[in-house]
Order: C-alpha cells, then sequence, then structure tokens
C-alpha cells in the first residue's frame, strides 16, 4: 500500500503527464470507475493554469511563435520543471533556459534572450517595496575603506547579443510594424522599477559592467576595475547616478576575502 508521500508523488507524475499512471495509483484508486477521467481533468486543469501563468510572464515569446507553439513549449517545459513553490510569480525561471535548449527553437536564437528580458521584468516588478537610500548615505564612510563598499541595488542586468530590447518593443500592442535586423548587434540593458513598474533601458559597456558588477555582490572597487576595462568611465559621476536613480537600497562594509 502505498503511503500519502509515495501517493502524492504517483498522483503529481500523473497529472504532469510524467509517463503513464502506475499500477500502485491505478490501485489505489480502484474504488472510483472514472478515476482516469477524473485524472485527465485535473491534467487539463494543472496544464492550462500553468501555461496561462507562462503566457502573462512571457507574451511578447507567446507572440513571437503564436499561442499553439507556446502551449507546445509551456506543455514540455511544465512536465521538465513543475512549479516547486505555491507562488505562481515564482514560476517560469528556467522558461528561457528551457527555450534556448528546445529542439524546435533552434532557429530562433534570440528568442531565449527575449525570455530572460521578461523573466527579469516580472522578477522587478514583483520584487518587495524598498525605499532608495539617499545620496549622502556614504558621506560618512572613509575613503580607504572604499574597495570594501558594496552596494545593494534594485535594478537587474541583461547582456545579448541580439537587439532583444528593440525586438520587445516592435511587439507590443500598439507598436508600429518593424523589421528588425539581428545584424543590429547586441544590448547591454538595466531593468529597473519606476513608478511601481518595471521598465529597462540600455546602458553604454562600462557603465553596465560596473552595475552589474554591483548587482552581483562585487564591492566597489572590483565593480570599478570591471568598468574600466570596458572604455571611458569616471567612478565618482557613475557612483552619483546610480543614487540619481534611485537604485541603492543599502550600503554595507564587508571584508576583501568575502567579495567575489
Amino acid at each position: 500500500m502505498l503511503s500519502l508521500r509515495e501517493l502524492q508523488t504517483e498522483f503529481r507524475r500523473a497529472i504532469l503527464g510524467q509517463g503513464e499512471t502506475s499500477v500502485a495509483l491505478r490501485n489505489a484508486v480502484a474504488h472510483d470507475p472514472f478515476a482516469e477521467e477524473r485524472l485527465a481533468i485535473y491534467r487539463n486543469n494543472v496544464l492550462a493554469s500553468l501555461t496561462a501563468v507562462l503566457r502573462d510572464t512571457f507574451p511578447v515569446v507567446c507572440r513571437l511563435v503564436d499561442e499553439r507553439f507556446f502551449a507546445y513549449a509551456a506543455h514540455e517545459f511544465v512536465c521538465w520543471r513543475p512549479p516547486s513553490r505555491p507562488a505562481l510569480s515564482e514560476y517560469g525561471a528556467a522558461f528561457p533556459l528551457f527555450l534556448g535548449r528546445f529542439p524546435p527553437c533552434r532557429d530562433l536564437v534570440y528568442l531565449s534572450d527575449v525570455a530572460r528580458l521578461e523573466w527579469l521584468l516580472n522578477e522587478v516588478a514583483n520584487a518587495p517595496d524598498q525605499p532608495p537610500l539617499p545620496s549622502d548615505a556614504i558621506a560618512g564612510i572613509v575613503c580607504k575603506d572604499a574597495a570594501e563598499l558594496r552596494l545593494s541595488l534594485s535594478s537587474a542586468y541583461l547582456e545579448s547579443r541580439w537587439p532583444v530590447d528593440r525586438i520587445w518593443l516592435a511587439n507590443q500592442a500598439d507598436a508600429p510594424d518593424e523589421t528588425i535586423s539581428l545584424d543590429a548587434g547586441g544590448v547591454f540593458i538595466e531593468i529597473f522599477r519606476r513608478d511601481g513598474a518595471a521598465q529597462f533601458r540600455s546602458l553604454p559597456p562600462a557603465a553596465f559592467a560596473f552595475r552589474k558588477a554591483l548587482a552581483s555582490g562585487a564591492g566597489l572597487g572590483q565593480a570599478i576595475e570591471r568598468a574600466l576595462e570596458k572604455g571611458d568611465f569616471v567612478p565618482r559621476e557613475a557612483l552619483a547616478a546610480l543614487f540619481r536613480d534611485g537604485l541603492v537600497l543599502e550600503v554595507s562594509l564587508v571584508k576583501k576575502d568575502s567579495l567575489p
């Protein structure tokens, strides 16, 4: 006889279509002559609900591949990576990775990066509200400690070899018809929240390297070094711009050996 945990595992496999219904599960529901029909109803409802969640999170991806193909890809993704938490707003983080490896999407080389942009927009939009720090938050920290400063940012960063920003904009409901050339080049995108809505903008390579390094946990000194490798960069101006843009949530001092 199946334990409750084993029964739940078998039920989940059956709902997600991960193989045929096991003999053990069929035996557990043998008293119900409509068990298979009920499982089919549950399966359809679950897959339809999760597909709708993915469609809401990745509307541009859906538009690029059309509804039918998106439903097919979503079904395969749900079976591969079902939700692990009850918060559906957190579901879909692995969808860009899945699309990048999904054989039917092999020729859509830009699709996974468009999905990454949409996922980061979703993450930033659903992040907890936290007021940004004023520019004088680091005024009391002496210069010799600057290399050990860590700034926590409210933004996210995406580098792509494709013009995913233009692809995303061209696929909004009110966008004029436009043909985007994949030869237009790559982009460095910052995703942030303004007036309660997630937005994005392109950054120069040096500013992108600086802000992405900080967002990844690098110390201020490391972030400046990475930015200087990308071209012209004025640290004082870049730091002031961070506060002016309202992106700094926390400033802390850390030991150098704890920096990435």
